[in-house]
């Protein structure tokens, strides 16, 4: 009771008072800009700069993740992956089922690719409110946004990845000398730790959105019909343009290029799944399950409409990464250095792992990527841990937990989500400060146990 009560509180609190997510980023930016002068020293024009000079710097991911949110959305329209869907929510007889297998398959999804499983976790979720009378809507869209959690642990993790794959003068550089050789993914993403806390979110992620299902009165459903697509245009005899449309023989041309360049590239890269190859899986499958180019084209067109969100909200988040990242002529050093020094400078060898871990956390409110984040704490939190005796596998793994970890209280991530479901970023994010607190016990417990007992 106490535990729901408190779960009530965050998400009447988050309603109330957070804003849109578009105004979220910009109360960061006014925040880092502030932050920037009064503590690495700097003047107002030379953090105007740095923001100018980031603004566009995430052009290319952020196409990529509106081609996840369009190419992911076309995909679930066709008739056969709506049919899975519908066949996995009919196993949910209760709203509390609903909620756990929304969690199991979100956690799972993203486990094994972060963009798969955002996707898959929403839509999932979706599904669950069309079938399912009398379960919270808002609950079940931030729970399939939740499975993200476990994204940077998972065998997409672009940090471990990254040092499994980079050449040693690549590597060296990235992190200031710290590394001069590829670490192999049996020490992060397979390593014991690394598994317990994926395991560990597994099991207490359905438990903990279980328990915040809200009470009767405080539920808020949908009407399914909401969820239905509009009629098909009555038959007609087709043009010859349209039959062209339809036209089998290119349909097939088209799906033999793609999939013969997806099997070259999963096998050339010993299955490496980039966040490019994932689009051209979600393109290719779409475009099979749906039978025809006319259909896939009219299925994407429907989509695109949901991408405004990422469009107009991602360049002020690249400004922000300038900022964070703007080196200040007067002290030699940029405000995500400042942070990342603060936690080294009380780092013990067996805290260090945590203290990584949490100024991560911190970083990762202002720098919302997975690259961006390696990018600016690497070369300091690689040689420190180096210097403590802490092996540079644990150390880079604390930094990829813990950009995993505040994405469920950063909208960046939650856009494409939030613009399938039609929802707003407050909608979900009282839930999501739940998975935040239950995401910093169990990582921070792991941490600590691994490092108090020599474990590493």
């Amino acid at each position: 009771m106490v535990f729901k009560k408190f779960t009530n509180g965050c998400v009447n609190l988050v309603n109330k008072y957070l804003p849109d997510a578009f105004l979220f980023a910009i109360v960061l930016t006014i925040i880092v800009f502030l932050a920037g002068m009064g503590i690495t020293q700097q003047t107002p024009m030379a953090m105007v700069k740095h923001w100018g000079t980031g603004f566009w710097s995430l052009l290319s991911f952020s196409m990529q993740m509106v081609l996840v949110l369009v190419l992911g959305t076309a995909m679930a329209k066709a008739p056969v992956f709506e049919r899975l869907l519908t066949a996995i929510a009919m196993s949910a007889k209760t709203p509390g089922r609903a909620v756990v297998i929304t969690a199991v398959v979100a956690t799972v999804a993203c486990w094994l690719n972060w963009g798969f499983g955002l996707i898959i976790g929403v839509l999932i979720a979706k599904e669950m409110a069309k079938r399912v009378k009398g379960v919270d809507y808002r609950l079940l869209i931030a729970t399939g946004y939740a499975g993200m959690i476990v994204w940077h642990g998972g065998i997409s993790g672009s940090i471990p990845l990254q040092i499994a794959s980079g050449s040693a003068e690549s590597l060296a550089q990235q992190t200031a000398g710290a590394l001069t050789a590829q670490v192999p993914t049996s020490e992060t993403i397979f390593a014991p730790f690394n598994l317990i806390i994926c395991l560990l979110f597994l099991i207490f992620l359905p438990l903990v959105a279980h328990a915040m299902m809200p009470t009767k009165e405080n539920t808020v459903t949908v009407d399914p019909r909401i969820f239905e697509e509009p009629p098909a245009p009555p038959a007609h005899k087709f043009t010859p343009a349209e039959n062209f449309e339809r036209n089998r023989v290119m349909w097939i041309i088209t799906l033999a290029l793609g999939y013969i360049y997806i099997v070259y590239n999963l096998v050339t890269t010993n299955f490496n799944l980039g966040l490019n190859i994932v689009n051209m899986i979600f393109l290719f499958v779409g475009l099979t399950l749906h039978g025809n180019l006319r259909r896939y084209i009219d299925a994407l067109m429907a989509s695109a409409s949901t991408a405004g969100g990422i469009i107009l909200q991602f360049p002020f988040y690249a400004g922000i990464m300038g900022m964070m990242t703007g080196v200040s002529a007067a002290t030699g050093t940029s405000l995500a250095q400042v942070i990342s020094n603060a936690f080294v400078s009380i780092a013990t060898p067996v805290t260090f792992p945590l203290f990584t871990y949490l100024s991560a956390g911190i970083v990762n409110l202002f720098v919302p990527s997975g690259g961006g984040q390696w990018a600016v704490q690497g070369p300091i939190m690689m040689p420190a841990g180096v210097a403590l005796g802490v092996k540079p596998a644990v150390t880079a793994m604390g930094i990829a937990w813990g950009d995993a970890w505040t994405n469920m209280i950063q909208p960046f991530w939650a856009l494409p989500a939030l613009g399938i479901a039609g929802l707003s970023a407050r909608d979900i994010m009282g839930y999501c400060v739940i998975v935040l607190i239950m995401g910093g016990i169990i990582t921070s417990a792991v941490f600590l146990l691994f490092g108090g007992m020599g474990w590493f």
